[in-house]
């Protein structure tokens, strides 16, 4: 069974979790989930776990 799992909508799952436990994160959470899908869209995004 392969499990194909997209970067994007992972790392939107773990920011808002760490902005519902530690709302002090916010601004720094932000930051680093805009680096990182402007790093995937420059690169062309295509990262899969499997």
């Amino acid at each position: 069974m392969n499990m194909t799992l997209s970067i994007g909508p992972l790392v939107s799952l773990i920011a808002g979790i760490l902005i519902l436990v530690v709302p002090r994160l916010l601004n720094f959470i932000v930051a680093i989930y805009l680096i990182i899908i402007g790093l995937l869209g420059l690169f062309g995004g295509n990262i899969h776990l499997h």
